[in-house]
């Protein structure tokens, strides 16, 4: 009876450890980007300021837990790998961010439907992420092809004397470039006024070119940099 007692014990702690560890963290992130460089060397500059600023003399209020996964998949196999992500993840993430663009995928609209229909948030970008690149320094609405969106940046890079002078997909330091001159906050603000008329129920976003709701992401995620109270959760 006693060998017996402790396995109830044992397992029962087992399943209570597992329903814990599953619990839906509030102050939690997944973020799954189409791109294998760019977007999650972005978005990891901007989570490791959050951490810094954590650890600092100014405390936050939460720190989210914020996991990166760069999918380099195309549109519709990137929900799929979302959903690989979910389904293996530690723990169980309350907010699922897909980073994505257009290009020349057929399936974006698809893509947009089927994410948000599994709660997944969307932050896509028409044509590329470059668009919201380019944001971070000046406001467009021109309807311009990807490549024409890298040029520009090439232009600006050597411009502003930043990075390598030129515009490259693998700086590990893009966040801090981007937001030299406090380029994230005129990114966000630039977009905003974009996409000001942009209504999900009667556009679609392949007709919202240029468009990008990175900004809805970043803008969250930068909230964190308040200064508030609260401890640093363990790494995943």
């Amino acid at each position: 009876m006693g060998s017996d007692d402790l396995f109830k014990k044992r397992r029962t702690a087992r399943q209570k450890r597992k329903y814990e560890f599953r619990t839906p963290n509030t102050e939690s992130y997944l973020i799954v980007t189409e791109g294998e460089k760019t977007e999650p060397l972005y978005f990891e500059g901007l989570r490791k300021r959050i951490q810094e600023k954590a650890g600092g003399s100014i405390h936050v209020k939460e720190v989210p837990v914020i996991t990166i996964r760069g999918g380099g998949r195309a549109t519709g196999r990137l929900i799929e790998a979302a959903d690989e992500f979910v389904k293996n993840a530690k723990i169980k993430y309350k907010n699922v961010w897909i980073v994505f663009d257009k290009d020349d995928f057929d399936d974006f609209d698809q893509a947009v439907k089927t994410g948000e229909s599994k709660g997944y948030k969307m932050a896509w970008s028409n044509e590329s992420f470059e668009y919201w690149l380019y944001l971070h320094f000046e406001y467009s609405d021109a309807a311009l092809h990807r490549d024409m969106w890298c040029e520009k940046l090439d232009g600006l890079f050597r411009k502003y004397q930043l990075g390598d002078k030129k515009y490259c997909k693998n700086y590990e330091d893009i966040y801090s470039i981007m937001d030299s001159f406090g380029g994230v906050d005129t990114a966000i603000h630039n977009a905003k006024r974009r996409m000001a008329g942009y209504n999900e129920r009667q556009g679609k976003p392949s007709e919202w070119n240029p468009g990008t709701m990175v900004f809805a992401l970043v803008d969250e995620l930068k909230g964190y940099l308040e200064e508030k109270t609260l401890a640093i959760p363990p790494a995943l």
